[in-house]
């Protein structure tokens, strides 16, 4: 079954906070690192907006973790 686009933000948002606390760090410590307002970065790992391939690079870059690790939660869809 193919994921609509929801699902699919919803998921990478889960995966990216996920990520976050597993790094001991606050959101707002990730938004300034990777360049962004902490809204934003909410409104990404609740999965609200459908964020651009630059900003989940940015996120990655963030977190030394590589974009690929952030989508393989689509893997298992």
């Amino acid at each position: 079954m193919e994921l609509n686009k929801k699902d699919v933000s919803k998921k990478v948002g889960i995966k990216i906070r996920e990520l976050r606390l597993s790094k001991g760090l606050s959101m707002e410590q990730l938004a300034f690192d990777a360049g962004m307002e902490y809204t934003q970065l909410s409104r990404i790992e609740l999965g609200k907006i459908n964020t651009s391939i630059y900003h989940v690079y940015k996120i990655s870059n963030s977190l030394s973790v590589t974009v690929p690790e952030i989508f393989n939660v689509l893997e298992g869809k």
